[in-house]
This record gives C-alpha cells, sequence and structure tokens, in this order.
C-alpha cells in the first residue's frame, strides 16, 4: 500500500461525487446522460487530485468508471487506507493556543479520528465559548468566540455550506489600526454547525475556513 495523500475535505468531496453518480446510474436510463454526469465527476475528482502521483490519481478516478453500488461502495472503502491525519496535537499543545482560556477544557483526543477532522472545533457551556484549531501555513492555529445556538432556526454552514441546525460563532480579530483607541474591537460572525463532528463530516473545501482563521488572526 502507499502513503496516505487523501484529506479529509477531499474524502467527503469523493464520496459526494460517487453518491451523484451511483445515484444517475441507478435511476437514470438515458445513456447519454450518465455519460455526461460520468464526465463530470472524473473533472471534478481530476481537478482535485492535480498535485497527487500518477499511482495515486489513478486510485481515485478509476472511481468514475464504476457503474453498480456493490463497485461504488467498494471503489470508497479502498480508499480508508490512503485518509491522511490531521496533525496530531497534545492537550498542552491545545492550551497553549488559547493562553487567556485559564480553565480550558480540551476535548478527549483519544476519542477523535484525526483522518475525519478538519478542524478541531469544540465548546465550553460554562463560558459560552467555542474553540476552533486549524492548520494554517504548516502550524497549527487557534480561535476562540461567542457561540450562540440559532434555537430552532436552520440556516447555512459558512463551512460545509450544508443546511442544518447552527449557531452564530464571534470572534473578535486580533488587527488593531494604526490610531484605534483603547476600546476598539473588530468582530466577525458566521453561522456555522452546531456539531463539528457533522461540519467535518461534510466539508470539502478548506478555502473558507483557511481565510477566515486569517482574517481574524493576521487582519
Amino acid at each position: 500500500m502507499g502513503q496516505p495523500f487523501i484529506r479529509n475535505h477531499e474524502f467527503n468531496l469523493i464520496q459526494k461525487q460517487v453518491k451523484l453518480l451511483q445515484n444517475t446510474c441507478t435511476t437514470v436510463s438515458d445513456p447519454k446522460v450518465v455519460e455526461s454526469v460520468r464526465m463530470s465527476v472524473h473533472a471534478v475528482l481530476d481537478e482535485a487530485f492535480q498535485a497527487a502521483e500518477p499511482d495515486q490519481r489513478l486510485l481515485v478516478l478509476g472511481l468514475a468508471e464504476l457503474s453498480s453500488p456493490q463497485q461504488f461502495a467498494q471503489g470508497v472503502e479502498a480508499l480508508e487506507p490512503y485518509r491522511l491525519s490531521f496533525p496530531a496535537v497534545t492537550e498542552g499543545q491545545l492550551k497553549r493556543l488559547f493562553p487567556k482560556a485559564k480553565k480550558l477544557k480540551v476535548p478527549d483526543l483519544d476519542k477523535i479520528d484525526l483522518r475525519k477532522v478538519t478542524y478541531l472545533g469544540w465548546t465550553d457551556i460554562g463560558s459560552g465559548k467555542m474553540f476552533l484549531v486549524h492548520e494554517l501555513d504548516g502550524k497549527p492555529a487557534g480561535i476562540e468566540g461567542r457561540f450562540s445556538p440559532a434555537g430552532t432556526k436552520k440556516n447555512t454552514c459558512f463551512l460545509c455550506r450544508s443546511h442544518g441546525e447552527v449557531a452564530l460563532f464571534t470572534a473578535v480579530t486580533k488587527h488593531r489600526p494604526l490610531h484605534a483607541s483603547p476600546d476598539y474591537y473588530k468582530a466577525i460572525g458566521n453561522y456555522m454547525c452546531l456539531s463539528s463532528d457533522s461540519c467535518n463530516a461534510r466539508l470539502t473545501d478548506p478555502a473558507v475556513l483557511d481565510q477566515f482563521f486569517r482574517d481574524v488572526l493576521t487582519k
């Protein structure tokens, strides 16, 4: 077996495209439509794995040639050993990312499958805060912010773009303009999934997450 090369968001993208093709193969009788979807899936996967090694690309692109539910299930399962893990972090490292949170409660890292993580996210009910950890420019970075559940209201998560139960996550940026008053602050808020696990399982593009971290930490 080769080295792992598929990040969590890429695996989610593969699953999404496979589901689309499988549904088309099982519900559409027009071969031209099936072929069109097959070509579209191939193009999406090809674009996503441009930087992969030739043998790795063949593993992924081969999914676009499958037809039956059994083949699709086996094809996706065969990719499981090639999933990359989120960089391993310790409780001490997490606490150092949030030095102002003196009584920070971190998640049980032993219970987290890091292969299924694009970012670490957990809430502290007592303080009403959420903590996010993401790899930015090759290093772990952390953001904390207010986490206000929207109750029965549903909306679209800005990270995974799925519609469901969300909360408003609001973080204060670290950047202060020149000559800003002592009480100046700027907050950035977005709706995001109540469940970080569900969000990680649906996230297919980390670009928005990267930009959010940059906006909060550097602007």
